[in-house]
């Protein structure tokens, strides 16, 4: 991975790795797909990881679940790259955790969740088909993190949030 970047000479990790993410998201239609499915993958990845069973150990604690414990894990990640951007991050999870706390529709979360998952990647795929080039992940499983963060930092850009 090349630290040249159009940021600057000598770029940031971060900067780095959102100009070759956004590499193979040129085009406009695949960003709009982009815009809509990858926060959607990231709140059934949440609810998928909240309907995992746990140890009895952590029963008393209610909001410690496979999710709560992913996310604060990506959290670290994030904030090796960006404390701003893991800020952000770690605001998604909550709404993310707070939406599976209230969940209450007749199918189990899991199975919902499992659906829209599967729904949002084939929306995924069909952008990348549109764009002619591959998801980057295929190239660095990192990129599965960096797609919703490349989101997010177009949202700080546009309100002048330094990330």
């Amino acid at each position: 991975m090349s630290t040249q970047t159009t940021h600057g000479a000598r770029a940031r990790r971060i900067d780095v790795l959102l100009d070759e993410y956004g590499e193979s998201h040129q085009n406009a239609i695949n960003k709009f797909i982009h815009w809509i499915c990858v926060p959607v993958i990231v709140w059934t990845v949440t609810a998928l990881l909240w309907s995992v069973p746990i140890p009895a150990a952590f029963e008393a604690y209610p909001y410690v679940n496979w999710s709560t414990i992913v996310i604060a894990l990506a959290a670290v990640y994030y904030l090796t790259l960006s404390v701003p951007l893991a800020f952000g991050m770690v605001v998604i999870g909550v709404i993310c955790s707070a939406l599976n706390a209230a969940y209450s529709l007749p199918l189990p979360l899991w199975q919902t969740a499992l659906g829209v998952f599967v729904l949002a990647w084939i929306g995924q795929f069909i952008g990348h088909k549109i764009e002619g080039k591959k998801p980057s992940f295929f190239k660095d499983i990192q990129f599965l993190l960096i797609g919703p963060a490349w989101l997010l930092h177009f949202l700080y850009r546009k309100t002048g949030i330094p990330y």
